[in-house]
């Protein structure tokens, strides 16, 4: 089962982790490094991945699974 996945702020930088998991993936020094590892992860996986600040509130979330919400054409 693919796991969404979480980028939040670690002590050394920036962690991966998957959801629900208590351990985490990787750890970066950078948010960037960080974001494109748990996007990698989540294409592969077709989940989310959602990205923290330092403050812990959801800067973004990008869906690379099958949306059960897909966006209307805009030409019906």
């Amino acid at each position: 089962m693919s796991k969404n996945q979480w980028v939040v702020p670690h002590d050394r930088g920036w962690a991966v982790r998957g959801e629900g998991n208590s351990r985490n993936t990787a750890v970066f020094t950078t948010q960037a490094a960080a974001v494109a590892r748990a996007k990698e992860i989540a294409i592969h996986q077709r989940s989310e991945m959602i990205v923290q600040g330092r403050d812990g509130k959801i800067r973004s979330r990008d869906s690379y699974g099958n949306d059960p919400f897909p966006p209307r054409d805009s030409e019906h």
